[in-house]
C-alpha cells in the first residue's frame, strides 16, 4: 500500500454503546419498542448481574446476554469497527463504568464510540408506593417493635398523624406537609399490612386500594359515566344520593363517629340534619355544653368550619403568650 492510499484509507467507525436501564417498579420483560430493537440489533449484549431479573425474559427473547462487567477500556475496544454494545445496567446503575467512560472522553487520547442512554421502561405515577408496601413488609417481619403491632395498638397514631397533617395544612409548610402526608401513608400501609395476618378475613394494601377506587369511579359517573354535573353543588348533590344507596342507613347519624372533637361532631350532626331537610330543634339544656353545641350548629350553617375556626382562634392566642413571654423579664414569668 502507497502513502496515498494509506492517507485516504477510512477510519475505523467508533461503535456505539447503549446503557440501557429498567425500573425494577415494572414487571420483568415489559420493554419499551426502541429497546427491544436495540437489544435485537446489537452486536453483543453484557449484563454485570448473572441474576438480573430481565434476563430470563431477553433469553427466551432470543436475546443473548453475556455475562461480563467490563471495564471502560475494555467496553470501548469491544465497540471497536462499527460493533454495538449494549449494557443491561444493574439496579446501581453502572456508576463505575460511566465514571470510567467520562474520564476517558474528557482525557481526549481516545476515539469514543457513540454513548446511549435507553430507559427501557419507565415508573408510572404511583409507583414508588411499591417501595413502601415492599419496605413495609420487611419491617413487620424483621422489627421487633413493629412485628407486634396490632390495629388496636396503632389507633392511637393515626389520630395523631391527622392531627399533624392538619397543622402542616394550617401552617403553610410545604415541606412539612410532604412530610405529614407520607406518616399518614404509613399508617395506611402498616394496618393494612397487618390485616394480611388475620386468620379469618385477611385483606391486602390492594384490597384496599381496589375498595377506594371501586368506590370513587361509582360516585363519579359524571367523569367515568355518562353523568353530567357543571357544578360543586350537583356533584355533591350525587354524591350523597349515591352513599344513601350504598349504606342503606335508616338514619342521618350512622356513619358519623362520636369519638371525634366536640365541636366537630356537632357540625356533622347538623350538615346531616341539613342536608336530609329535617327539622330538628336543638335540645334545651343548661350549661357550657349546650351553648357550645348551638354556636357549632350556627357555624355549620353559616359554611364555617367550627373546629378549624376554634383552632384559628387558639393559634392567636398562642401567638399572644409567646409575645407576652417576650415582653416579660425571665425572673418574673410565673412559676420562675
Amino acid at each position: 500500500m502507497n502513502a496515498t492510499s494509506a492517507e485516504t484509507a477510512p477510519t475505523p467507525a467508533p461503535g456505539r454503546v447503549v446503557l440501557l436501564t429498567t425500573s425494577h417498579r415494572v414487571a420483568p420483560g415489559l420493554l419499551s419498542w426502541p429497546a427491544w430493537q436495540a437489544l435485537r440489533a446489537a452486536d453483543r449484549v453484557l449484563c454485570a448481574d448473572g441474576a438480573h431479573p430481565q434476563l430470563p425474559y431477553l433469553r427466551e427473547a432470543g436475546v443473548r446476554v453475556d455475562e461480563a462487567a467490563p471495564t471502560a477500556e475494555e467496553l470501548v475496544g469491544a465497540c471497536a469497527g462499527g460493533h454495538t454494545v449494549v449494557v443491561v445496567a444493574t439496579g446501581e446503575g453502572e456508576p463505575a463504568l460511566t465514571d470510567g467512560l467520562a474520564r476517558l472522553a474528557g482525557s481526549g487520547r481516545v476515539t469514543m464510540p457513540e454513548l446511549e442512554l435507553l430507559p427501557a421502561s419507565y415508573d408510572l405515577p404511583g409507583a414508588r408506593l411499591l417501595d413502601l408496601v415492599q419496605v413495609m413488609d420487611r419491617i413487620r417481619v424483621e422489627c421487633p417493635w413493629s412485628s407486634r403491632r396490632t390495629h388496636e395498638g396503632l389507633a392511637k397514631y393515626a389520630i395523631e398523624e391527622a392531627y399533624e397533617l392538619v397543622e402542616a395544612i394550617e401552617d403553610g409548610d410545604r415541606d412539612e406537609l410532604r412530610e405529614e402526608l407520607g406518616d399518614v401513608l404509613l399508617q395506611v400501609v402498616f394496618h393494612a399490612r397487618i390485616a394480611e395476618e388475620d386468620p379469618e378475613a385477611p385483606f391486602s394494601v390492594d384490597d384496599v386500594a381496589g375498595t377506594i377506587v371501586a368506590k370513587l369511579i361509582h360516585r363519579h359517573p359524571h367523569v367515568f359515566g355518562d353523568a353530567t354535573a357543571t357544578t360543586p353543588e350537583e356533584v355533591r348533590a350525587h354524591w350523597l344520593r349515591t352513599k344513601q344507596a350504598e349504606k342503606q342507613r335508616t338514619s342521618v347519624t350512622e356513619g358519623v363517629p362520636l369519638g371525634q372533637p366536640g365541636l366537630a361532631l356537632a357540625a356533622k350532626l347538623a350538615s346531616r340534619v341539613r342536608t336530609a331537610g329535617l327539622d330538628v330543634p336543638l335540645p334545651r339544656g343548661e350549661g357550657l355544653g349546650y351553648e357550645l353545641l348551638a354556636l357549632a350548629v350556627r357555624a355549620e350553617a353559616d359554611g364555617v368550619d367550627p373546629e378549624a375556626a376554634l383552632r384559628a382562634a387558639a393559634r392567636a392566642y398562642r401567638d399572644a403568650i409567646r409575645e407576652a413571654e417576650t415582653r416579660t423579664r425571665p425572673g418574673e414569668r410565673t412559676g420562675e
